[in-house]
């Protein structure tokens, strides 16, 4: 179990959709998903990773970007870590 709570994991229809249609980049996902869990926020400046070490502390969002192939992810959870949300980032 990671440092914080993921809460209810939900995900967009777009990612949904690609990873019945894809296996690796639903693999990627669920590979992303569990680094995200460790702490590890992909593809995130030095800034940004600091930024969710202190919102660790201080109750606020989460977020990380990880690339799977060609494609990029957002992995995101809320302040109050009532759910985690994975979406492409023309979602957000």
């Amino acid at each position: 179990m990671g440092k914080f709570s993921l809460g209810k994991l939900v995900m967009t229809r777009a990612v949904h959709d690609k990873m019945n249609s894809d296996i690796d980049f639903a693999i990627g996902v669920l590979e992303s998903f569990e680094r995200y869990n460790r702490c590890d926020w992909g593809d995130l400046s030095e800034s940004d990773q600091a930024e969710n070490e202190h919102a660790l502390k201080e109750g606020e969002r989460i977020f990380a970007l990880y690339s799977i192939g060609s494609d990029k992810i957002y992995i995101i959870t809320e302040h109050d870590r009532s759910v985690t949300t994975i979406l492409f980032p023309y979602e957000y």
